[in-house]
């Protein structure tokens, strides 16, 4: 009569799916351990814009309303993290009125350091825009008044560098609205316009 296992070997059989099971949790746990110690570290504070100043030179509005036009803007980027820097592999700002987009420009990449407002002046120009009717009827009611209130919106691809780790590409929207930009820089003191930020 041949041997019978024991029942005690029989229950001791390795069960790959069990040992994967196993090893799959761990790695989670793992990672999860990872990424609150990062988080504790590192304690991330969220980017800020403001636009601190704006306002148009060269403002034509043609009869079949086409606008020309120079919109001047310094705007305000602050990262508060005190481990955290941020590459800006490309920035593209543009300004909305209405619904439609008069003007945008895109900005050079650059490295914002760590704990660092970095101001971004620039000029975004329409050359020979073509409006929708409401527009134009907007921009030459705004025109006499001596003031436009705008939307100011930008789009970044980011990237953060903790040490000297770098994270993947992130895009960055940012929404300022209203903006009241003059016509003539000094028709008067500008108001600050602080702006949404999702990344």
């Amino acid at each position: 009569m041949p041997p019978q296992p024991h029942p005690a070997a029989s229950r001791r059989r390795f069960h790959p799916l069990r040992c994967l099971a196993l090893t799959l949790l761990s790695l989670i746990i793992l990672v999860g351990l990872i990424i609150l110690i990062f988080y504790l570290i590192v304690r991330p504070s969220p980017i800020s814009y403001y636009v601190d100043d704006a306002h148009i030179r060269n403002y034509n509005l043609s009869s079949s309303g086409e606008l020309t036009a120079s919109f001047d803007l310094s705007l305000l980027a602050d990262n508060r993290n005190r481990h955290v820097s941020i590459y800006y592999d490309s920035l593209i700002v543009a300004i909305w009125y209405a619904d439609q987009m008069l003007a945008f420009r895109e900005l050079p990449p650059f490295h914002q350091p760590k704990r660092n407002a970095t101001r971004l002046v620039l000029s975004a120009a329409a050359t020979a825009t073509p409006l929708l009717g409401s527009v134009a009827d907007g921009l030459k009611h705004d025109r006499s008044a001596g003031q436009v209130a705008v939307e100011v919106r930008a789009r970044a691809k980011i990237r953060f560098k903790v040490g000297v780790a770098k994270t993947k590409h992130y895009v960055m929207r940012v929404y300022c609205a209203p903006v009241v930009v003059r016509f003539s820089p000094a028709a008067g003191m500008f108001q600050r316009a602080f702006c949404d930020v999702d990344v």
